[in-house]
C-alpha cells in the first residue's frame, strides 16, 4: 500500500463542500470516485481542512491509500483525466510515509478571504469573491485584526455546528490589505473553528464600513456568544489556500 499526499484546487461552488455528504455532491465524492475508476479500489480520501458549501481552496492538502502500482505524476494526470469536467485540479502529487497524515500531521493552515469593494456588479469573479459595495477603510479593519491575534476563546466567531472540543484558538495572523478594489483578508493558525474566518471577515467588514468600532469587537469577542456575532461574511470569497507540515 502506497500513500499518496495530492494538493488540490477547486471551485466550491458547485458542492455541498469537502466533504462527504449525504444530501449532495463534495470534492471528497469526486476524487475517491476518480481514484476507484482508476485502480479499482476504494480509497478514502482525508485532507487537511473542511470547507463548507461554496468555499474554494488552491492549496488543499489531501492523501489517498492505494494498493495498484502507480507512479505519482501517472496518478495525477489519470485523475486529472478522470475529475474533468468537474472544477477540482490535482496540483502535485507525491509518495509519502505511512504514517504521515494530511490532517494530523498538519502544524498549520492559511485562509485567503477575498472581497471586492465596487458597485459596479461583478462578471467575471461572481460567486468567487464577496462584493461589498459601499466604501471600505482598510487600514482600520488591519488595526482591528491585530486585536483577535493571539490565543483566544472564540466562542463568539464559532458556528452553532462547530464540533470541536474547544472554542480556544491561537490566531497568529490575520491580516488586512488593499490593491485596488481588492480587499484581501489573510489569516493564518494551526486549525480554526467551524465558521472563525466568515465570522471574523464579517465583523471585520462592519469596521471597515463605519459600522462597528474597534471597542465593538472586543466586546464582541469577550462576550463569548454567537448571538454578539455582528455579521458572518458568505462563503464565496473564502479560499484554503495552504497546509503546513514539518519536513517530510
Amino acid at each position: 500500500m502506497t500513500r499518496f499526499a495530492l494538493t488540490l484546487e477547486f471551485d466550491g461552488g458547485p458542492f455541498m463542500g469537502l466533504q462527504r455528504q449525504a444530501h449532495g455532491p463534495s470534492v471528497q465524492q469526486a476524487v475517491e470516485e476518480a481514484v476507484f475508476a482508476i485502480t479499482g479500489e476504494h480509497a478514502a480520501m482525508h485532507a487537511a481542512g473542511r470547507t463548507d458549501a461554496g468555499v474554494h481552496a488552491s492549496g488543499m492538502r489531501a492523501h489517498v491509500d492505494v494498493a495498484k502500482t502507480i507512479a505519482p505524476f501517472r496518478l495525477m494526470e489519470a485523475l486529472n483525466a478522470k475529475l474533468r469536467p468537474a472544477p477540482i485540479a490535482v496540483l502535485a502529487c507525491q509518495v509519502v510515509p505511512d504514517d504521515w497524515h494530511a490532517r494530523f500531521s498538519c502544524t498549520g493552515r492559511a485562509y485567503e478571504y477575498r472581497i471586492v469593494n465596487r458597485r459596479a456588479p461583478l462578471t467575471l469573479e461572481r460567486g468567487h469573491v464577496w462584493q461589498v459595495p459601499q466604501p471600505l477603510d482598510a487600514e482600520a479593519m488591519h488595526r482591528a485584526a491585530q486585536l483577535l491575534v493571539g490565543h483566544h476563546d472564540f466562542t463568539t466567531f464559532r458556528s452553532a455546528h462547530c464540533q470541536a472540543q474547544s472554542p480556544l484558538k491561537t490566531l497568529d495572523r490575520l491580516e488586512v490589505r488593499r490593491q485596488g478594489e481588492r480587499v484581501t483578508v489573510e489569516t493564518e493558525a494551526r486549525s480554526f473553528l467551524h465558521h472563525q474566518v466568515r465570522s471574523m471577515v464579517g465583523c471585520l467588514a462592519l469596521v471597515g464600513l463605519g459600522r462597528w468600532s474597534e471597542l465593538q469587537l472586543v466586546k464582541a469577542l469577550a462576550a463569548r456568544d454567537r448571538q454578539a456575532l455582528g455579521l458572518n461574511a458568505p462563503p464565496d470569497g473564502l479560499y484554503f489556500v495552504a497546509a503546513r507540515y514539518p519536513e517530510i
